[in-house]
């Protein structure tokens, strides 16, 4: 039916236009000498008001919907690929895990609770890399569009990008020099809009999902129901 494929796509739009919207205008503030300019970091949305209201109500959605997401491809997998239904569970938990490290990310103020911030973006971008790697893994085992040849490349690139430009975000990002950090938000820019392109991408599968596909995450298999003795 149409109308799942509205879920990767308004996961994608949340995402996108709600990180967008609420990035601050101008990292210097009032003073324009380059040497007390904020690093532009996706996190900075979140520091001030009204933007951090903004930014946590942003994150909350996208984290929410990006769960029901993961549980939701869960189901197709189960219900067209069974086979590869112990890949797609750990899939799933990688996925889950990434939505509570964004969802402590986006609720924890960058300066008043720092760490638990911090943390919570650390373990979503792991989470993160490790399920687009599954994902995509997924893709070329599965067949649920006949799409994949379009597909499987396309997201074997999105995914390589995600998790190189996550590398140089690390490691960048934990240097003292100040251009060092500037260019690590360069690339959490970068990664964030490459993984809302990957979720995106997502439509075609949603294209086929069905209401029926669902109730695969509670039907057991034939050999694993108890045997009725006559």
């Amino acid at each position: 039916m149409v109308f799942w494929i509205l879920l990767p796509i308004s996961l994608s739009l949340v995402s996108l236009i709600g990180t967008w919207v609420t990035a601050p205008g101008s990292p210097c503030g009032n003073n324009t000498s380059t040497a007390c300019c904020n690093v532009p970091t996706i996190s900075s949305s979140g520091t001030n008001s009204p933007e951090s209201s903004l930014f946590t109500a942003t994150i909350n959605a996208g984290s929410f919907l990006f769960l029901v997401f993961c549980i939701f491809h869960h189901a197709h997998i189960l219900d067209r690929n069974r086979v590869q239904s112990m890949l797609s569970r750990i899939a799933l938990v990688f996925g889950g895990v990434a939505a509570v490290g964004a969802f402590v990310a986006g609720n924890c103020n960058p300066t008043a609770l720092t760490i638990g911030h911090y943390l919570g973006a650390a373990v979503s971008f792991l989470c993160i890399c490790f399920y687009s790697l599954l994902l995509t893994v997924l893709t070329g085992k599965c067949v649920l569009t006949h799409m994949e040849w379009v597909l499987y490349p396309a997201r074997i690139v999105s995914t390589g990008i995600q998790i190189v430009v996550t590398v140089c975000y690390t490691i960048l990002f934990v240097q003292e020099d100040y251009m060092y950090k500037h260019i690590a938000a360069l690339f959490e820019w970068i990664m964030s809009v490459n993984l809302e392109l990957f979720e995106l991408s997502f439509a075609v599968e949603f294209w086929f999902f069905s209401s029926s596909t669902l109730s695969t995450l509670m039907r057991k298999k034939e050999e694993e129901k108890p045997i009725l003795l006559s």
